[in-house]
């Protein structure tokens, strides 16, 4: 269950997405990557789930070695609805940056400042069936919630999984794509809005 919602007690885990995970080790800058893909989580319309705005960053952690490297720990947990008011949307987004230090590259010519170091993100995703919640407080619709999930909102709930299987999809090509990474596209990709600031080391110029 998100740590967000310990409250609530009916949130299903979307059974058929296995949790997310992307890795990179190399030169990149963390600030612009956490800048690109938070403007790619409002750009789809994910937000925090008290406040309706981007303030969905509910841990920060981060330990400098005596070396001056950090170790950084994020958690990110926006929502979003399904475009249907009994149905919504979770995301849990885990941030692990291990030995993050400054370092100066030479690109297109120009010193630039960056960042090298590792970053992982996991990602779980999660569906909330409203409804559920209002009928289990009525003593006689809490007896036809399973009916009425399986011979009414069956194929809305398959449509909203489909739906949300798609963006996670969506965003781990993003990711990939900022990182230079490579991925199995069966479309031609348009480039990206968010110029990617990684050099990875086998992409010498």
């Amino acid at each position: 269950m998100p740590a967000h919602l310990d409250n609530k007690k009916l949130i299903s885990l979307f059974p058929e997405f296995q949790p997310m995970r992307v890795k990179y080790k190399d030169v990149f800058n963390l600030k612009a990557f956490y800048e690109a893909l938070r403007e790619w989580l409002v750009e789809h319309e994910w937000k925090d789930l008290e406040d309706g705005f981007d303030h969905w960053e509910t841990f920060y952690g981060e330990r400098i070695s005596q070396g001056g490297s950090r170790e950084i720990w994020m958690q990110w947990r926006p929502t979003k609805n399904a475009g249907n008011p009994q149905i919504q949307y979770y995301v849990d987004i885990d941030w692990h940056c291990i030995g993050v230090s400054s370092t100066e590259i030479v690109h297109n010519g120009k010193k630039i400042k960056t960042n090298k170091g590792e970053v992982e993100l996991n990602v779980r995703v999660y569906i909330e069936k409203k409804y559920e919640e209002d009928w289990k407080k009525n003593w006689f619709l809490k007896h036809f919630i399973k009916l009425f999930t399986n011979r009414i909102y069956n194929q809305t709930i398959e449509l909203a999984e489909k739906e949300l299987y798609q963006e996670i999809y969506a965003m781990q090509n993003f990711i990939k794509q900022w990182f230079k990474m490579k991925r199995y596209l069966p479309y031609e990709e348009t480039k990206s809005f968010f110029p990617s600031e990684a050099y990875p080391s086998h992409m010498k110029e």
